[in-house]
């Protein structure tokens, strides 16, 4: 009878390690991973507040800054496949760190140009500085989360972008109305003050973000035993490919079907994001840009509160697809809404909310549905080429609006977000993915998050 008891006891043993184990995962790796993004996602979007102030020294229209906007993702674009296979190569402790820094220094610059030709460089070279960030990162929570937790984990990294339109927001209109040091015009400290945190973050990487669970001070050796185990349970063996043969991963129709979908997405996310500022001054042009800020985080926070209910429920459920056709539906609605509404604050508001809702909520399943479709030696590469695509939805979204608006009426250019939007619906309610595993321990997930 007593040779029962050791299989018991090794099984209770392994749920101890792994619920401690994702704990401890969960409150080391994701804040740092979240503090990354909080500032890359704003020094990329704070010209938005900029543009509030610089549009009359700089004589920017509305179609410049959408193309001055929508420039960055073409730098980024090219460059961020090779960003994240050097990632895969040299670890992302040190290359993360580099992005940051880069990205910094870059920001802090903007800060200084004369002119609208000044602009489009200083995106271009943000664009290439930044590039490889956000499917660096994805990619880095591939190999701390397993895919019934990963919902949630890319959740957590994904609220990082309402957390900086808020922080960017609110430090934005502040910094816009009563920063003047040094006879330099305020919308120039947006970019100082906004960008020199950036260049510390990185430091703070490069001391403290460990490359792989092996490598994690802040775990035992059967904690990042345990981890790496169930990790690789999820996947095939991976194999050791060549530069070349790692690119092959571009001509999947799995790759290019899920990168175009979220091109149509991220037409609607980040001609959002770069032109909510400009939708709020709309809605009443006595505001300050004070007052603009602290409207135009109303939709964010809202997006945050939905974002993570709705990763919760994704991963519960573990159930991706509709969650992000119903999604991208209701981002269509509420910008729909927002045509209809534009001069009315109060309803233009709960609309461009529901907007966030819908972009911001879809993140995380999407992400965990293409991680889920992908094998493990297809997510570097595949990862950032979905990313890739998607990125070039950032350069039409900005640009489209921007070409299509007019200073009284910026509205005006949202009929091709909102139908970007259904097509990406369309699109993946015809794909065909596996529902994710269960844990093996089932309240092992509920410490993420």
């Amino acid at each position: 009878m007593s040779e029962t008891r050791p299989p018991a006891s090794a099984e209770t043993t392994a749920a101890d390690i792994g619920q401690r184990t994702v704990r401890k995962v969960s409150t080391r790796v994701l804040p740092l991973v979240m503090l990354l993004y909080i500032f890359n996602y704003m020094d990329r979007s704070n010209i938005s507040y900029a543009q509030l102030g610089m549009e009359h020294e700089l004589a920017i229209s509305a179609a410049v800054f959408g193309t001055a906007s929508a420039i960055f993702f073409l730098a980024y674009v090219l460059f961020e496949i090779p960003s994240n296979m050097i990632m895969k190569k040299v670890g992302a402790r040190v290359w993360l760190a580099r992005i940051a820094v880069s990205w910094g220094v870059v920001t802090v610059v903007t800060g200084f140009i004369q002119n609208v030709p000044q602009l489009y460089i200083a995106r271009i070279v943000l664009g290439i500085a930044e590039a490889g960030l956000y499917p660096g990162l994805l990619l880095y929570l591939t190999l701390w989360f397993r895919p019934a937790e990963r919902g949630r984990a890319i959740a957590m990294l994904a609220l990082a972008q309402p957390i900086a339109m808020v922080l960017g927001g609110l430090t934005g209109g502040l910094i816009l109305d009563h920063v003047h040091w040094f006879d330099l015009s305020s919308w120039r400290w947006v970019f100082i003050l906004q960008g020199a945190p950036a260049v510390l973050i990185g430091v703070l990487v490069l001391m403290y973000l460990p490359n792989k669970p092996s490598q994690a001070r802040f775990l035992s050796k059967a904690e990042s035993d345990w981890l790496e185990a169930e990790i690789n349970k999820d996947y095939a063996p991976e194999k050791k490919e060549t530069f070349l043969g790692q690119l092959r991963v571009m001509k999947d129709k799995r790759v290019l079907y899920l990168g175009l979908a979220n091109l149509f997405a991220a037409c609607g996310l980040y001609g959002f994001t770069f032109f909510l500022p400009q939708i709020v001054k709309q809605l009443d042009p006595s505001y300050s840009a004070t007052n603009i800020g602290f409207l135009g985080i109303i939709p964010w926070v809202v997006g945050a509160i939905g974002m993570l209910l709705i990763a919760r429920h994704s991963d519960r459920t573990r159930e991706r697809r509709w969650h992000v056709v119903g999604l991208m539906i209701l981002a269509a609605v509420g910008l729909i809404g927002t045509v209809v509404f534009r001069t009315t604050p109060v309803p233009a508001l709960i609309c461009l909310s529901l907007v966030a809702v819908g972009v911001l909520g879809y993140l995380a399943p999407y992400w965990a549905l293409a991680a889920r479709v992908l094998s493990k030696e297809q997510t570097a590469v595949g990862l950032a080429a979905i990313n890739s695509i998607a990125a070039l939805g950032g350069f039409f979204g900005p640009y489209v609006i921007g070409q299509n608006a007019t200073a009284d009426n910026v509205s005006a250019g949202l009929f091709f977000p909102i139908g970007c939007l259904v097509v990406c619906a369309v699109m993946l309610s015809l794909l065909k993915v596996p529902r994710d595993p269960k844990p093996a321990e089932s309240r092992t997930p509920e410490a993420v998050g």
